[in-house]
């Protein structure tokens, strides 16, 4: 992204405003009728860069009332408030941490301690997911009007992680967890269990449905695909978590730390072979690899590599590591992905190599059978507990009181929702970052008049002016004729 620019003052001679702001305050716009009548003028722009959903007061307020819902209240009113808040939270971190402005949404989790809370939400959804919603969708003559509200919640686990990986790049985040961090390298470890079976598969999961399916069938492939999303998204906050694995574990592993050797099977994961071209998984969608590109690391490969970096040179972890001899060979392997392009490419992964090159000579351990004492997660097997038999009542007593609104109370959500996903905000937190529409860099301001051109800066706003001033009053006066 093009860094954060400020345009000059405008003189008084000149009907051109400076670059004003998107959000919740109102841009500066030039009040002249005629934006191009001075030679090289050009109508105003919008500064992704101060680009603002919620003030510092509002994000509090949301960050303190964030608690954890039973089962039973997943969907209910109560809890699609604090959905719609997740999400103005999520959006916010994203913008703060996309144009490095500082992160108060993160510094708020910490302060107010609420990175537990959204630990528990989290696997408290990934249980819904599990237990009530296949229950939902195995209901025969339950066709609903509309699907929207229990995609909210299928799409509820897809925002916390989303969030959790944006916060957990810092190592207070992971600290201020607490002991709840076992608990989601517990719901990690699961998720990254999803990936190495989905790694057999013969090709990647697809997005298209069948014209004779219902809508619930058609939600049960939506909530299949956004899984897939889901587990990438954890195994970037695992590699997070490793980087404090020296400071979380005093007393002993645990067994989820034990079994991540297997994240080494996760290299080709996102990576799918068809006939005569390389697809590699990258923003949310496949994408096909020219052979220039295919050595190429991907963030998502170096989030793999790193995260084997910290727990194999780490020496607490090396210090509770039981090296047995299915360990060993199965560490092993990774020698056959260290080629040198990949060494170029992330230059420490020579240490890694120094580590397996010794490995070959070191002497396995039997099986420990000393007195252990670990920590152990314990929401999943609480939530499991408390709730077990009562999967099928959660299910009808959502089915009558949650999932069947009216038609008002659709309208109704439907309009806080369109307020909550602005797109100005959708277009900034993006995958793809816009383009200059003069020299095709990557832009961070946008025509405020048309809405349809982005420019790096002032500069090739004005030199495009020439060619996009018509174009750009037409657009505006079939707007205002709307």
């Amino acid at each position: 992204m093009a860094a954060r620019t400020h345009a000059p003052q405008p003189s008084h001679n000149c009907p051109v405003p400076d670059f004003g702001t998107v959000g919740v305050r109102r841009p500066r716009v030039c009040q002249h009728p005629h934006p191009g009548c001075c030679p090289g003028s050009a109508g105003p722009c919008l500064d992704m860069g101060d680009l603002e959903l919620l003030l510092p007061g509002e994000a509090e307020v949301l960050v303190r009332g964030l608690r954890s819902f039973p089962l039973r209240e997943m969907g209910s009113e109560g809890w699609n408030q604090q959905h719609e808040n997740l999400e103005k939270l999520n959006m916010q971190a994203i913008l703060d941490a996309t144009v490095s402005q500082g992160e108060p949404i993160q510094e708020l989790l910490v302060t107010h301690g609420k990175v537990p809370t959204l630990v528990e939400e989290l696997i408290t959804v990934e249980m819904w997911k599990q237990k009530v919603f296949p229950v939902l969708c195995r209901v025969e003559d339950f066709k609903p009007q509309n699907t929207f509200p229990i995609y909210m919640v299928v799409h509820h686990e897809a925002s916390i992680i989303n969030l959790l990986e944006t916060v957990f790049f810092h190592k207070e985040v992971c600290e201020s967890a607490e002991d709840t961090v076992l608990d989601l390298v517990d719901y990690c470890h699961r998720k990254l269990t999803l990936l190495v079976a989905r790694s057999g598969c013969g090709s990647p999961p697809e997005g298209e449905g069948s014209q004779d399916s219902n809508p619930m069938q058609e939600l049960q492939k939506q909530a299949e695909l956004m899984e897939f999303e889901i587990a990438l998204k954890a195994l970037s906050v695992l590699r997070y978590i490793t980087d404090c694995v020296d400071r979380q574990w005093s007393v002993s592993q645990p067994p989820q730390l034990a079994h991540l050797k297997r994240i080494q099977r996760l290299h080709p994961v996102c990576w799918f072979l068809s006939p005569g071209k390389l697809q590699q998984f990258e923003g949310s969608r496949w994408l096909t690899v020219a052979p220039s590109e295919q050595q190429k690391l991907r963030k998502l490969d170096g989030q793999v590599w790193i995260a084997l970096y910290n727990l194999l040179l780490s020496p607490e972890a090396q210090a509770r590591y039981c090296l047995t001899s299915f360990a060993k060979g199965q560490l092993l392997k990774l020698r056959a992905f260290l080629t040198d392009t990949l060494l170029d490419q992330l230059p420490n992964l020579a240490h890694l190599q120094s580590f397996l090159a010794q490995l070959t000579l070191t002497e396995t351990q039997p099986p420990k059978k000393d007195l252990v004492l670990e920590q152990i997660p314990e929401i999943w097997e609480r939530l499991e507990r408390e709730n077990r038999g009562k999967w099928q009542a959660i299910a009808k007593h959502q089915l009558q009181h949650v999932f069947s609104p009216s038609e008002q109370d659709l309208r109704l959500q439907a309009r806080r929702w369109a307020e909550t996903y602005r797109l100005d905000v959708l277009e900034a937190v993006a995958p793809e970052r816009p383009r200059c529409a003069y020299c095709s860099a990557e832009a961070s301001k946008r025509c405020s008049r048309c809405q349809n051109e982005w420019y790096c800066c002032r500069e090739c706003q004005v030199k495009h002016w020439e060619k996009h001033g018509k174009t750009c009053v037409l657009a505006a006066q079939g707007d205002r004729a709307k």
